[in-house]
């Protein structure tokens, strides 16, 4: 059954987290300049919309501190204490910006239908001007973790947090167009929630995601009934049971289960064979190759007087 799989496991598939602290600080000081900038220009101009704005642009900033922190702390060496080393906390710091984004989407769309009925007056000039500066500083930043933006959960966060501002700014730019050429106030309404509404779905997607990382949900692309209908067609295998799979970080898929074989394979030798067939099959038959594995191999009779829990799949 092992015949033909790529059992090797590929750079992206090893579970290395990676070091995109480098990007992340640069990311992070752009943006922290952002604020800065904004601030400024929502004091000078008195413009509700660049003020909001820059409560955006402050959430991106934070969560792109968090991206930078957990990206540390994900390079920590596993220990006796902590199996994993820190490997989760780029899981945890993902879910806290989608959370972040979130809170961000919904306010701003309750503000921009207020902002509907209730337009405030905003100087269009000053508000286009720095509207510009942050979407220059903006594209910058997402020039540079759009490559890495896949690598794991946190900087896919982090890239989200900057496209979140830059919208922000496109939008500021855009309302204050509007403003200028045709004085409908409500632009600027429009325009924040055209931004909600781009801003909530990809916010959710992520926090979906993370959740079923923290819950242990089987990763995504891995069928469990087909690993467990291809470990029952090796030889000598009679029963798979407590079958489990999850996830520790991007890129390290674990699975465990117990496989019950042929009594006369603990004196044949034939459990150690079954076993690295196996081995060699999760890591290399599915769409989800499991590097990480865990198989207790054991008779009957030791199957029988296991406690019933364990049983359950």
């Amino acid at each position: 059954m092992g015949a033909g799989h790529n059992h090797g496991p590929a750079a992206s598939e090893t579970g290395h987290p990676g070091d995109f602290r480098k990007k992340l600080w640069i990311a992070f000081s752009i943006t922290a300049t952002i604020v800065v900038a904004q601030a400024i220009g929502s004091i000078i101009t008195g413009s509700l919309a660049l003020l909001t704005d820059t409560a955006h642009a402050i959430t991106d900033a934070s969560g792109l501190l968090v991206a930078l922190i957990a990206a540390t702390l994900m390079l920590k060496p596993a220990n006796s204490k902590r199996t994993w080393g820190f490997r989760r906390i780029e899981v945890i710091a993902a879910l806290g910006q989608s959370a972040l984004l979130l809170a961000v989407g919904t306010y701003a769309a309750i503000e921009g239908i207020r902002r509907l009925f209730e337009p405030p007056e905003v100087p269009a000039s000053e508000l286009l001007i720095f509207g510009i500066i942050g979407l220059v500083a903006n594209i910058i930043a997402i020039t540079i973790l759009a490559s890495s933006r896949g690598s794991n959960f946190n900087m896919r966060a982090a890239f989200l947090e900057v496209l979140n501002d830059a919208l922000g700014s496109l939008g500021v730019i855009i309302a204050a167009i509007v403003i200028a050429t045709t004085g409908f106030m409500q632009a600027d309404a429009i325009a924040g929630l055209l931004i909600a509404t781009l801003i909530v779905p990809r916010a959710f997607k992520l926090m979906r995601e993370t959740t079923g990382v923290l819950m242990e949900f089987t990763p995504k692309g891995l069928d469990l009934d087909k690993v467990r209908s291809h470990i029952l067609e090796l030889d000598h295998v009679k029963d798979v049971h407590d079958l489990h799979a999850s996830t520790v970080a991007t890129g390290l898929p674990t699975l465990t289960a117990h496989v019950v074989v042929d009594d006369e394979c603990f004196t044949d030798g034939h459990a150690a064979q079954t076993l690295h067939e196996i081995k060699d099959c999760v890591a290399g038959h599915f769409e989800v190759s499991i590097h990480h594995s865990t198989f207790q191999i054991e008779t009957e009779h030791i199957a029988e007087h296991e406690p019933e829990i364990s049983k359950h799949d």
